[in-house]
């Protein structure tokens, strides 16, 4: 079931469905360039029920949001936290990959007592040196820049980076709806995204993770070498985390691997 929720002036479109009885309940949060059907290929299979929305700013829908403080941390945080009320889900399991992953961890930091378990696919808490998170900062909005002047061709380079390799390989049909999804965003928030929700703007969450006390599992592909190294590390500081490394995927594991994805939730 699809339904427009009005958060703060921002129609978010969200889709719940209630696959079982199970006492679960899911929030998928989708990254970059996304939506919520990242996820068609899971979605049916989780247990419980479920709800995946189009992040701010993103989906073939989304309207152009002038008020680009709406995209920081800090703001998505507090729109989640609405839309969880809306639904009267008083605590959820999270999934959320890349950057759904970093608002998932800046969700369980502020509201700890709403997250049961939380699922961080191919993310980051950030980064923790000044210096760095500077360079990435400008570095994006170089890119910010870069996709306003062509959005087509920054599509283009997007999927050619090291980091999608392994899509490559993905049934022609498979890309192209990847491609249709990436090229339906809306340019301008593509850019603002980068700008305030990029990894050197959102706060550095690494001298946090020892406050996360609840079951968390940290999930990467097999050929992802760069956010392997990240979940170790990530992992070595969560108290209750565990890391799973799915066989033949890059980064975008339940895209790649949806069946073996589904099959670890099984131990999650």
């Amino acid at each position: 079931m699809n339904k427009i929720k009005i958060i703060r002036h921002y129609p978010y479109q969200i889709h719940y469905q209630k696959n079982s009885n199970v006492p679960k309940r899911w929030l998928l949060l989708h990254g970059f360039m996304g939506s919520w059907h990242d996820f068609d290929d899971i979605i049916t299979q989780l247990p419980g029920e479920v709800l995946a929305l189009n992040l701010l700013g993103f989906g073939n829908q989304a309207p152009t949001i002038d008020d680009c403080q709406r995209f920081t941390m800090s703001e998505q945080v507090k729109d989640l936290t609405m839309i969880l009320d809306k639904y009267q889900w008083s605590q959820v399991t999270i999934l959320g990959y890349s950057m759904g992953g970093r608002l998932a961890l800046g969700f369980a930091l502020t509201h700890p007592q709403r997250v049961s378990q939380l699922l961080l696919e191919s993310t980051t808490a950030g980064i923790d040196s000044v210096t760095a998170r500077q360079q990435r900062k400008q570095a994006d909005l170089t890119k910010a820049i870069s996709l306003l002047d062509n959005f087509e061709a920054f599509v283009l380079r997007w999927e050619k980076l090291p980091l999608f390799k392994t899509q490559q390989d993905m049934p022609l049909e498979s890309k192209q709806k990847m491609r249709r999804q990436r090229m339906a965003q809306n340019p301008k928030n593509v850019a603002q995204a980068l700008i305030y929700m990029g990894t050197g703007s959102q706060p550095n969450y690494w001298p946090y993770l020892d406050k996360v006390d609840f079951p968390t599992t940290i999930i990467v592909g097999e050929h992802d070498q760069k956010f392997n190294l990240i979940g170790d590390k990530m992992m070595a500081l969560i108290p209750q985390a565990k890391k799973i490394v799915i066989a033949g995927a890059g980064h975008n594991v339940h895209f790649e691997q949806p069946k073996a994805f589904i099959e670890a939730m099984q131990y999650v």
